[in-house]
């Protein structure tokens, strides 16, 4: 394949060779000779180069939090018995406009390290590759590109704030969201409940067929924790949010996630687009809503009344937290008829100077457990801690022994 140095010269010489054939000046029809045969030397030198050439392709971390560095590392490596000429790596990343890194020559068993950074300051997903080898000939003229590895992702999730906790969700069942068995375990001792394994478990109480539904080692649980409950419901309707507007609140729904997963306490994400997790029980569940959160976009069809009526007819107790960027006076109203259904609700509005530097500072009411409103001059993280912080202390975890 000719660069774009390749077809100047060729043309070059097409026209070179018609200007001497025409004033019948031989030097130019010389010169035009000349080039054409150096274009058609390099094509051949290209054609018939044989690469014996192993390029192995790494990303680290595979999977990290928006602002967190992840990077490329590759290994090239010569297989062959003659030395390779000088080589380009060329590896699509979008949003950006890819790597070219150059390789210098190999000599027979020799090998090279290469690597770049990957565009993390915003969650998505990144995609990269396929991976090409190409090789030029000396003059830059023609160039031929190899397929070199295969296409992968990086997944970056939503920036995660450290945050205080809710101080209380526990609701009318503490363990209603618990995962109950309704029968006895072969040694005839009665369990009520499933949690991941830690250090130091007893193999004989893996309960096998949840860890391979929830592809995490579960066991069985004689001590059932007083868990509170925490529902994160994700306003994504597109006529309220802006690109911009929908990171912030992404990030919010996931600070206050991590949160209620830190104090011990069990979370659920529900989303206006019609998107609900359920209990978060594991370490893998939780990796999964991070997965939706890293690539969910603003939806048509998505309706914030519609899912405040079901959260209100499947209420079952503990905390509420709406995150979303446009509440009317209408779905305010909802949101506060919730309180007799939830022990806490909190409505999270990210505010437009939050995410718009243009916009002038806001006039807002301080943050409450019931309404923080987040703006440039009140980041999310402070204003949130100040709410909780103002309802008290957080509750202490106590256990209940199943006897």
């Amino acid at each position: 394949m000719l660069t774009r140095d390749g077809w100047l010269v060729t043309g070059a010489a097409g026209a070179l060779v018609a200007a001497g054939r025409f004033f019948g000046v031989f030097e130019l029809y010389l010169v035009g000779a000349a080039l054409a045969a150096l274009v058609v030397v390099a094509v051949l030198r290209v054609a018939l180069t044989r690469l014996e050439v192993g390029v192995s392709r790494e990303v680290h971390p595979p999977r990290v939090h928006a602002g967190t560095p992840s990077r490329i590392d590759l290994v090239v490596v010569n297989r062959g018995s003659r030395p390779t000429p000088v080589l380009r790596l060329l590896d699509p990343v979008s949003g950006t406009r890819g790597a070219d890194l150059g390789i210098g020559p190999l000599g027979p068993g020799e090998s090279a390290t290469a690597a770049y950074r990957l565009p993390t300051e915003r969650r998505g997903r990144v995609e990269i590759g396929p991976l090409r080898l190409v090789v030029t000939d000396p003059f830059g003229l023609t160039r031929l590109g190899i397929p070199a590895a295969e296409h992968v992702d990086l997944t970056v999730y939503p920036r995660i704030e450290p945050l205080a906790p809710l101080p209380e969700t526990t609701g009318h069942d503490p363990e209603a969201a618990l995962d109950v068995a309704s029968s006895l375990g072969r040694s005839g001792e009665e369990f009520s409940s499933l949690r991941p394994y830690v250090v130091g478990d007893e193999l004989r109480r893996v309960h096998w067929p949840s860890s391979a539904r929830f592809d995490e080692l579960l066991v069985r649980q004689t001590e059932v924790p007083w868990q509170g409950r925490a529902t994160v419901l994700l306003d994504v309707r597109a006529d309220g949010h802006t690109e911009a507007s929908l990171d912030r609140a992404v990030s919010i729904a996931a600070s206050v996630m991590a949160a209620v997963r830190r104090s011990g306490d069990v979370v659920r994400l529900v989303a206006t687009d019609g998107v609900d997790s359920g209990p978060i029980l594991g370490n893998a569940q939780f990796a999964s809503a991070l997965e939706y959160l890293a690539v969910v976009d603003r939806s048509r069809s998505a309706g914030l009344p519609r899912v405040l009526d079901g959260l209100g007819r499947r209420a079952d107790g503990g905390a509420l937290v709406v995150v979303t960027a446009r509440l009317s006076r209408a779905d305010a109203a909802r949101v506060a008829a919730l309180g007799r259904r939830y022990r806490s609700v909190t409505s999270v509005i990210v505010e437009r100077s939050a995410w718009d530097p243009a916009t002038p500072p806001e006039d807002v009411p301080p943050p409450t457990l019931a309404a923080i409103h987040v703006t440039a001059e009140r980041p999310f993280g402070p204003a949130w801690d100040r709410a909780v912080g103002a309802t008290g202390p957080a509750r202490t975890r106590r256990t209940r022994v199943v006897r």
